[in-house]
This record gives structure tokens, C-alpha cells and sequence, in this order.
């Protein structure tokens, strides 16, 4: 405000001045510039405001020679407009002494914020909106700070599809806070604006709807679009546009390219798209040749590229084979699997001739590295040797990028690092000859806490278990290990109960060494367990046996072997082991065919698995299939064939039978992983495809015995009740009653079943705090009474979505809601949707 330059000057300044020159005797001529040195400066009218960084800011310094009228106040009012801050800004001179003049900064500070509200917004998204805005009490309120605020808020509402959202930002005094404002944000988000239609101008060779499909994040609307809107986000567009172009290119048409694209308006609250191509020609690869490679023959190179003269000229497709496969079949993996870790291959295109390419790699191989030191950094938890066991880098192998990247799937599978900050910094050293490899891991929460509540046998159980996975048996004697329990050394340490009260009591421990002896990957687990069930009777009255309990007690216990093979790969995982079980059974008659009695079940159990999966939370590919099979010694034949007994099982008692139950049951289940998208830098996420598939069948030895009434499957909703001690295997088909596909009925079990689905997987959260992924899915299954029956196609069908959580003390939280596409005549009143709702556990092994 150049009206309040009024320096020494014409009003007020001019009338002190006059009466300060006659009495200091001294003349001063206001029309003619005169020069001063600056003897003080004093800064008035403000509170919040540093006074010595305002003369800073204003550039006039104590011993500063200036010219009045002149340049030098005008400047340090321009000065001290630029930090925004003040509303008025005046200088004049207070006092002037001979060639020395004193000044004065008067100024009126701009009003601070003192609280903001947003009329006419719901909450969330008002707290949406204030966590995106930077705004707090005693902010300064400036032009800058309501143009910067409406900004964001427009871009935030953009982001969302509402395109024409408009913010108006007003202030009004705030009469608690001294020189406060009180901001009123009003928010007019209008309609969401989507696209109604995407038209492609141009376009002969490709089909338009590959072409929409290959713009992942913009789509026109349609009915059937339930995942993925269809809003218009400008940078969005822009890398679709390139995606677009991409598709193209992998066809062949190396030079398409977009002419022009439109963006209009059809409605208030719909756009459309025109994009208007140029295809071009589309090329053909010819003749690919090597050069530089002296390891491996241009034959050799030739098997992996894989690409032959008349292919369509795809110079992705080429890239990928070269060095950018994400499984490691591209020539560079080649090399650099043999330790030449300066490998380059550059491919270059030497003659272009009508619609053919000639192509040539120039490669660069360089010389072989070694292993030199290989370190781990980060890891405050798990002792070096458990990680260093897992490393499939070894000090003096020749370098290989696939051990690398196996390493890392390894050190994932552990579950105890945070697989999102995993590192490797290969450091070479090129006289040597040799690269040092770093591993740097970040530690992660993998101990769980699990308690959980489910429904069976009409009553409520609780569960309350402790499983520690990174376990220290060899600390446990130290005091100082206990931190708080002793920890470090990898294996598996769980203790679990369940009660519902005096009806059901279940106790177990488990405990696995993952590395039997410390130097190959042989893992010895065993486990001991019991449990009673029981109406709830006392056991004895005045000494004497109840005649009115019923009760089942199980004792448990078991010990199993398990190694990891090489061949056929190193994924397989081999598994033998032995459990025993004793039933005693005092008048209980829920389950089986007898009430009383003793019975014992000693098996034999082996399994072949192979598991290729890394994250076992949020697996995004690979596969886990299993074979298992587990028996009993065939009784009925040693005693007659063996022992020579004649024995009438036709007449005997099922108490009787069953005294040692003899069985056979195998079992197969595969897990298949596959991303459907790719993840980017800035957001690694990816939808999954998991499909599934299980069956298992119970056999017998002898038909005058019949079928074990142990070991069957169960089927049908999600059964929480944890009575399963009884070697009984819960399987779970959402949108059922609990065990509702139990045939031939659900207390006795089903000797056959199948089931098999697929889910599509989508992580809202990859934070290993917390991993949450919603889901759909699609799944079937059933069982039948008689073996000969089993038929894969004769199934109850169901679908729904659901949603995980994954906390690592409290393990998988899950909740589904599962529709029904099939009536079981059996259970005439089910609801045809429900919800299930799962706490520390899986949805079956099936």
C-alpha cells in the first residue's frame, strides 16, 4: 500500500520533522532527495510475529544509510508483503537527528485461524478431508492458504469422479481467540460424473473391446461392472492411453500411435471419450542374431527366446525373454544363474524391409563372479543360523539370481519378516572377482494369541491358545531369554484349551524342531493331547460311580518325521508319522454306534506335498498340492490269515469291532495361485485367483466290520465348535447350515467328499500388522453315504463375498456371506443366505 510510504513525509512525519529541525536548529528540504543513517528501528503493532525476523525480512539494518524520499523504503515494504503475513504494513520516521533517522515498521498481523468446520458433510467425510488438509488452530488465514485448500479438496472430490465439485471457503471473526478467524469450508460435490462411452476412431486390425480392456483403470459404464468404477481420473487416462498403445505394439504395430483424443460432455454427469488412432503397419520379426555370446551357442540362446522368423514383431514380448521374466526363463537369468553378473544383452534393429525386422543382441557377458560374504542385517529377533539355513546364496558358488530370488520366497515362508521391506545389495568386487551379498530383513509380530468363541453342541466355547512360532527350547533356562518368552531359534511351540464348562474340556501341545540336528531341513514334530465330554453329571455321588454321566474321553498323542526332498524339485516336502488314540466311551451315544467302551485307533500317516507358495498370509502365486494317506494295520487279516483265529465279526458288537478300529484314507488337495494383475512402485497389490480342489475317501479292510466310525468328513457352513479331537474332519461350504451336507447324516459322518471353488483375492491392506483382503467366491462340494456313490459333478453349489483380516497376535478373523445356489431336501426351512463369521482359523483343508 504505497499511501502509507509517507516517509518523514508530507502529514504527521512532516509536521515532527518540522519541530524537531527548529529546535535542533538544522533545515531539512523534503522536495530534494537527502541521504540517512539508520539509528533504529522499532516494529509495532504486532503479537504472534518474531520482531527481529520482521527486520530481517524488511532488509533495513541499524547503520544502514538510505535515501528518503527514495527506493529503500518501497523495497522493504514489498519485502515484508511477500511472507504473507500481514494485512496493513506502514514505516515512517519517528525521529530524525541531524544525518540519523529513526523508523518505525508499523503493521496489523493477518488473523489466525481458530477453528474450521464443514457445513452440510457427513463424517467420514469430513474426517476424510481433515486428514488430507493441512489446518490447525493459530495457522496464519491468507489468500495463499484458502486457494491452496479449495485445491485439494477439488482434487480429492476429482479423484472420486465428481468432476464438477465446487468448494467455496469463507471467514468470519472467532471472538474466543484474539485476531482469530473461524473458517467455513462448504463443499457442493454434484453429481459423480461417469464415463458413458469410450469410441475408438481409426481402429481396423483390433478389436475395440481388447482395446477398452487393455485400459485398466478407465472404463465406460456398464450394468454389469461391479470392481471397477467408471470415473474419469485425468492420470489415470494417461497411462491407459499408453497402455493402449502397448496392446498395439504387441501385435506388431510398432508405429501406432493416437492422433488425437476428446474429452465432452454428454450429460451433467456423463462424459465421453473419443480416441482416434493411427495403427499403422504391422511388422513381422525375420532374422535374430547374436553377437558377443561365447558361453552359450546362438542355438542354445535361440531355444529360450523362442521366437521364430514370421512371428508378429513384439518388442515387449522380446525384452521379457531377455532379461525381464519374472520366473526367470529369459536369457539373462541364463548368465547370470552362471555368475556373470555384468551380463547386458541389447537388442537392436539392424533393417527394417517392408513389414520384416531384422534384429540383433549385442551382448556383453563380462566374467564370472563367486560368492563372497554373505551377511544379514535387521534381524533383532531370530538368531543369524535360522536365517543363514534358509540362504541358498553359499560363500564361493558362483553367483545365480534365481537362488536370490528363492532366498527371499524362503525367508517369506518363515513368517517372521516383513516380506514389503525386504532387501539384497549385491556388492561386487571386480579385482576379486568376487560379490558380497547383504540381506537386509525387518522383523515381524508371529506369535499369536488366539481366542475365539464358536457354537456347538448347543453351547457356547471358548478357546483361548498360545502359538509361539519362533521358539527357543535351548533358551528356556535363561533367565535373560525371557523376554518375554524365549524366542529366536525357529521352532514351533503351541498350547491350546477349549471349554465350554463342565460339558467339554480339550487340552493339547504341539512342539516342532524344524531342523532335526541343525544341518538339514528335517523337522520332528510330536503332540500330545486329551479331552472330555461329558452331559455335565458329576462323575461320582457319595463315592460312588454316577449311573446318570455320559462321557467321552479321548487321550492323544502322536510323533511324525518330516524332510524336504530335491527331487523332483526342492519344493517337496515329505512327511511319516505315527498317532494313537484311546476312546473311552461311558454311555455316550452322540456320535457313534456303540455308547460304551473302549477303543483304540494307531495309525500310520504320510504325505507328499509340494508347495511352491512364499506368503503364507497373501499368497499372490504359486501352488500347494498334497497327497496324504494314513492306515491302521489291516486287524481282521493278521488274525485270521496270520494268527489263524477264527473270528465272527458278523456277530460281534460294534463295542466289539471297534476295540482296535481298523481303516484306510487318503486324501488329495491342491491350492493353485495366480495374479490377474500386475502390481506397480506405487502400488503392489494385486487381484489373485485362488483355485481349489480336495476329495477324500474312507475305506475298510473287512465288510463284515464296516466302515470305521472314526476318521469321516463333515460338511456344510462354518463350524466353530472345535470338537474334532475325535480324528473327525470339519469341512466348510459357505451358505449351509453347519454340517447340513453331512450324508447320511451329520452326527455319523460321510466316508467320501469332495470340494472345490475358486476365490478372487483383493488386499485392501498389505501391512503385516494387519493384512486385510476382501473376496469372492464361488465353491461346491458334497459327500455320500456309500463310497461307489462318489461322483464329482452331483454337488451343492454356493457363492458370496468376504473379507479377512489377518493380526499377528490374534491370527485369520474372517466374516462371509455365502448364497446358496441349492436346496438339501433334508433341511427344508435353511435361509438361502447367511453370514459366517470365523476366528483363528481356515475355512477346512478342503
Amino acid at each position: 500500500m504505497l499511501r502509507n510510504v509517507l516517509i518523514f513525509l508530507v502529514c504527521h512525519v512532516a509536521l515532527f520533522a518540522s519541530a524537531q529541525v527548529t529546535r535542533l536548529g538544522e533545515v531539512v528540504d523534503y522536495s530534494l532527495p537527502s541521504t540517512y543513517t539508520v539509528a533504529g528501528v522499532t516494529v509495532t503493532g504486532v503479537e504472534f510475529s518474531d520482531v527481529q525476523a520482521i527486520k530481517l525480512f524488511a532488509g533495513i539494518q541499524v547503520g544502514q544509510e538510505i535515501t528518503v524520499p527514495g527506493d529503500d523504503i518501497t523495497q522493504a515494504i514489498r519485502n515484508l508483503w511477500r511472507q504473507q503475513l500481514f494485512s496493513d504494513i506502514s514505516i515512517y520516521a519517528a525521529e530524525v537527528r541531524g544525518t540519523e533517522i529513526f523508523l518505525v515498521i508499523d503493521l496489523k498481523e493477518m488473523p489466525r485461524l481458530g477453528k474450521y468446520n464443514f457445513p452440510g458433510l457427513k463424517r467420514s467425510e469430513r474426517e476424510s478431508l481433515r486428514e488430507l488438509l493441512d489446518l490447525y488452530s493459530g495457522r496464519i488465514v491468507n489468500e495463499n492458504l484458502i486457494a491452496t485448500t479449495k485445491k485439494k479438496i477439488i482434487d480429492h472430490y476429482i479423484d472420486k469422479g465428481f468432476l464438477n465439485a465446487d468448494v467455496t471457503v469463507t471467514t468470519e471473526p472467532y471472538d474466543q481467540i484474539e485476531n482469530s478467524v473461524k473458517m467455513a469450508i462448504k463443499v457442493n460435490k454434484g453429481q459423480r460424473v461417469k464415463i458413458s462411452e469410450i469410441n475408438f476412431v481409426g481402429v481396423e486390425e483390433m478389436s475395440e473391446k481388447k482395446l477398452a480392456r487393455s485400459m485398466k483403470e478407465t472404463k465406460q459404464k456398464a450394468w454389469w461392472r461391479v470392481f471397477k468404477s467408471s470415473k474419469y481420473i485425468e492420470e489415470s487416462y494417461e497411462g491407459d492411453k499408453e497402455a493402449l498403445i502397448a496392446k498395439y505394439n504387441a501385435k506388431g504395430f510398432r508405429n501406432a500411435r493416437i492422433v488425437s483424443d476428446s474429452i465432452y460432455r454428454t450429460a451433467d454427469n456423463r462424459i465421453a471419450i473419443d480416441i482416434t488412432v493411427d495403427e499403422g503397419t504391422q511388422f513381422y520379426f525375420r532374422n535374430i542374431y547374436f553377437s558377443g555370446n561365447t558361453k552359450y551357442r546362438s542355438s542354445q540362446l535361440d531355444s529360450i527366446l523362442k521366437i521364430k522368423s514370421g512371428d508378429v514383431y513384439d518388442a515387449q514380448m522380446l525384452e521379457t525373454r531377455l532379461y525381464m521374466n519374472p520366473k526367470g526363463l529369459d536369457i539373462t537369468s541364463l548368465y547370470q544363474d552362471d555368475g556373470y553378473l555384468q551380463f547386458q544383452a541389447f537388442p537392436v534393429e539392424v533393417l527394417v524391409e517392408n513389414d520384416s525386422i531384422d534384429i540383433e543382441v549385442r551382448m556383453y557377458e563380462g566374467k564370472q563372479f563367486r560368492i563372497g560374504r554373505v551377511t544379514v542385517v535387521g534381524n533383532t529377533k531370530t538368531n543369524d543360523h535360522v536365517i543363514y539355513r534358509e540362504i541358498k546364496t553359499k560363500p564361493g558358488a558362483l553367483f545365480s539370481r534365481t537362488d536370490i530370488i528363492r532366498t527371499q520366497r524362503e525367508l517369506a515362508r518363515l513368517n517372521y519378516f516383513n516380506p514389503e521391506a525386504f532387501q539384497v545389495n549385491p556388492i561386487q568386487n571386480d579385482d576379486e572377482g568376487t560379490v558380497d551379498i547383504e540381506y537386509v530383513v525387518e522383523e515381524k509380530p508371529s506369535d499369536q494369541i488366539e481366542l475365539s468363541g464358536g457354537w456347538g453342541g448347543g453351547r457356547v466355547v471358548g478357546t483361548l491358545g498360545l502359538s509361539f512360532t519362533n521358539f527357543s527350547l535351548r533358551r528356556m533356562f535363561k533367565k535373560d531369554a525371557w523376554r518375554p518368552i524365549p524366542s529366536g531359534d525357529g521352532q514351533q511351540l503351541s498350547i491350546r484349551a477349549q471349554s465350554n464348562g463342565v460339558f467339554f474340556q480339550s487340552y493339547n501341545l504341539s512342539f516342532t524342531e524344524p531342523w532335526l540336528g541343525g544341518k538339514k531341513p528335517n523337522s520332528l514334530t510330536f503332540g500330545v493331547y486329551h479331552s472330555i465330554q461329558s452331559n455335565g453329571q458329576r462323575r461320582t455321588i457319595d463315592g460312588e460311580a454316577n449311573p446318570l454321566r455320559q462321557s467321552l474321553n479321548i487321550t492323544g498323542a502322536s510323533i511324525g518325521f518330516g524332510q524336504r526332498w530335491k527331487r523332483p524339485d526342492d519344493w517337496f516336502l515329505m512327511y511319516a508319522g505315527i498317532s494313537y488314540q484311546h476312546f473311552d466311551l461311558n454311555n455316550f451315544q452322540s456320535f457313534f454306534s456303540f455308547a460304551n467302551g473302549k477303543s483304540n485307533n494307531l495309525a500310520l500317516n504320510f504325505s507328499i506335498q509340494r508347495n511352491s507358495v512364499a506368503d503364507p498370509i497373501f499368497p499372490t502365486w504359486g501352488s500347494n498340492v498334497k497327497f496324504s494317506f494314513k492306515a491302521t494295520a489291516p486287524y481282521s487279516f493278521i488274525r485270521k490269515n496270520v494268527l489263524g483265529e477264527d473270528v465272527d465279526y458278523a456277530s460281534m458288537t460294534d463295542e466289539e469291532k471297534f476295540k482296535w478300529v481298523e481303516y484306510h484314507k487318503w486324501k488329495f488337495t491342491a491350492n493353485w495361485y495366480t495374479p490377474l494383475t500386475k502390481g506397480s512402485e506405487e502400488n503392489n497389490r494385486k487381484l489373485v485367483l485362488n483355485a481349489n480342489f480336495g476329495m477324500g475317501v474312507l475305506g475298510l479292510y473287512n465288510s463284515d466290520i464296516g466302515l470305521s466310525p472314526f476318521e469321516r468328513f463333515y460338511l456344510g457352513g462354518v463350524f466353530l465348535s472345535g470338537f474334532v479331537l475325535d480324528g473327525r474332519e470339519i469341512v466348510n461350504l459357505r451358505g449351509y447350515d453347519d454340517l447340513s451336507v453331512t450324508y447320511p447324516n451329520p452326527n455319523t459322518g460321510s466316508p467320501s467328499i469332495v470340494k472345490y471353488g475358486v476365490e478372487l483375492r483383493y488386499p485392501l491392506s498389505t501391512n503385516p500388522n494387519a493384512t486385510i483382503y476382501a473376496l469372492s467366491f464361488l465353491e461346491a462340494g458334497n459327500t455320500w453315504a456309500n463310497v461307489r456313490d462318489f461322483n464329482p459333478f452331483n454337488v451343492k453349489r454356493a457363492g458370496g463375498v468376504g473379507l479377512r483380516i489377518f493380526l499377528p497376535m490374534f491370527g485369520l478373523l474372517g466374516l462371509d456371506y455365502g448364497w446358496r445356489l441349492d436346496d438339501i431336501p433334508e433341511v427344508p426351512n435353511m435361509t438361502q443366505g447367511q453370514f459366517h463369521f470365523s476366528i483363528g482359523m481356515n475355512l477346512g483343508e478342503l
